[in-house]
């Protein structure tokens, strides 16, 4: 297995954070320091970052958290601000979130043990939707929808959404279902925002074939364990 898919693979970092690890020397084989990314590790191998000895996942853990407002989607944040890393048992710390919800948004998000997986839930190629209940301030025109629908042009960028639908008409704020498959940064928010609507709140509801269900606000538990 190359080295920067067994690091993926057994956890300890995403596959783009394995390959910053290489560049930047900080990773040891056998006592030396490797930064050749076509190594392929053997059985006998011993891996290091640091102190920590790297070993090889037998298993893919997946698990889910409903992630309230104010919370940053990292581990670190520069301003110290809580971070979902704090709503996590000790135990889990480690573990790699499978994309991000940003600051103001609340719902599902999920996290592995193994950062290939994460990487083939992340990939837009993939097509994996996730789903958004959005609520909006202001009335949208038919217009709008068809723009949003057809794709609407930001500084150069193309923000495609596969579905949005009008589920709850109220005096002054309506609510959406809109999916996405691919989460750009503050893509939602952008879109509404293009078309002079204020987003009021952003619920991530599914992600792929996972749901919030019955989860409550904060509530973090495992969804499946397989074997690789």
């Amino acid at each position: 297995m190359r080295l920067s898919k067994f690091l993926a693979h057994s956890g300890y970092c995403s596959r783009r954070e394995a390959e910053k690890l290489i560049e930047e020397n900080k990773v040891i084989i056998n006592g030396k320091s490797c930064q050749d990314f076509s190594y392929r590790v053997k059985d006998n191998d011993k891996v290091y970052i640091g102190k920590t000895l790297i070993k090889k996942q037998t298993e893919i853990q997946l698990f889910a958290l409903y992630k309230p407002r104010g919370f940053i989607t990292s581990k670190k944040d520069e301003l110290n601000r809580k971070t979902v890393y704090d709503l996590l048992p000790n135990s889990k710390k480690n573990l790699i979130s499978i994309g991000r919800l940003d600051f103001n948004t609340e719902g599902l998000l999920l996290f592995t043990n193994n950062g290939d997986y994460a990487r083939y839930y992340e990939l837009p190629e993939n097509k994996i939707r996730r789903t958004y209940d959005v609520k909006v301030y202001g009335n949208i025109k038919s217009t709008d929808m068809k723009k949003i629908r057809s794709g609407i042009l930001i500084d150069g960028i193309k923000h495609n959404v596969e579905e949005i639908i009008l589920t709850k008409k109220l005096k002054t704020n309506n609510w959406f279902k809109v999916e996405l498959v691919e989460g750009k940064n503050r893509e939602i928010r952008k879109i509404f925002e293009s078309l002079n609507l204020v987003v009021n709140r952003i619920i991530r509801k599914k992600y792929g074939e996972y749901s919030l269900n019955k989860m409550k606000l904060g509530e973090f538990k495992k969804l499946i364990t397989k074997n690789i």
